[in-house]
């Protein structure tokens, strides 16, 4: 039986995502100039103009407020990852028991500047409510702004995209950043979170509170998602799916692993020599 769970397990594993060729994963080209470059301790431009909601112009520095603040850079019209890290951000922060607005600021930019303060207003109005705390419009701004204020903006913290004229969207990578009151980065959360049994809050609770005494983290190594598309004509995922396959691989991988190696030390213990055999009389392997 035992032999029987190891086979299939093993089949599994060499049947796992890991194993894509290499002409279904590689990346198209527009995602070999996107990237996420960890720039740890880098200052951001806090003189950098953009607007607000109202189209008011103001500088990054206006936002943070002295602050420690969670940024997301998100384009508002992103039909895939942007919402979803946004969706993760509010959920993990009402597990934080700090508001924004009091004690630390967000600041979501968008990289796309066509964007307008109106959607900026209407992608605020639907976060501040699903937060639910009062004060938190002071607090949480979204942001549009011309090209170079975004580029300065992205650039500082390493965050590399590309606009893909075709089909009118953006190959981008996912993260949340938090920075010290002084505007440097001093921490990158990379990728989803489902907040599962509170992990992802007590994480934004620590980074808030390390970037508050102006501690630097150290580079995550986290699989990094790319938003992208799929492609009718080619018939390839999008870069979201395939990296959520190989993640689904790796964890499937481990899981299985572990797995294999218990089961395999119980049996090298049972038949190991020299193991007194139990179980076979009620007197087996006592000493006579």
């Amino acid at each position: 039986m035992k032999r029987t769970i190891l086979l299939a397990a093993a089949s599994v594993l060499l049947a796992s995502p890991v194993g894509l060729r290499g002409d279904e994963s590689d990346p198209p080209p527009i995602l070999r100039e996107v990237n996420l470059r960890q720039k740890l301790d880098s200052q951001v431009p806090l003189d950098a103009v953009f607007r607000d909601e109202q189209g008011r112009a103001v500088t990054f520095g206006d936002c943070m407020a002295g602050k420690t603040t969670i940024l997301v850079m998100a384009y508002f019209r992103c039909p895939m990852l942007c919402t979803q890290v946004l969706n993760d951000l509010v959920k993990g922060l009402k597990g934080v028991p700090w508001n924004i607005g009091d004690q630390f600021n967000v600041v979501t930019v968008s990289f796309d500047d066509r964007e307008t303060p109106e959607m900026a207003a209407a992608k605020k109005k639907n976060y501040v409510e699903e937060y639910g705390r009062s004060g938190a419009e002071k607090g949480w701004h979204f942001l549009t702004g011309e090209q170079q204020p975004i580029l300065r903006l992205a650039n500082a913290v390493g965050f590399y995209f590309r606009y893909d004229p075709k089909n009118d969207l953006f190959a981008h990578p996912s993260c949340v950043m938090i920075l010290t009151p002084q505007g440097k980065v001093s921490r990158y959360f990379l990728g989803l979170h489902e907040n599962r049994e509170g992990a992802y809050s007590r994480d934004l609770r620590l980074g808030l509170v390390e970037a508050s005494e102006q501690k630097i983290g150290t580079p995550v190594d986290s699989i990094l998602l790319y938003c992208y598309r799929y492609d009718p004509e080619t018939g390839k995922y999008t870069m979201t799916a395939l990296n959520l396959v190989r993640a689904a691989g790796v964890a499937t991988v481990l899981v299985l692993g572990s797995a294999l190696f218990v089961m395999w030390r119980r049996e090298w213990r049972k038949n190991k020599p020299g193991t007194p055999v139990t179980g076979s009389h009620p007197g087996a392997g006592a000493p006579s």
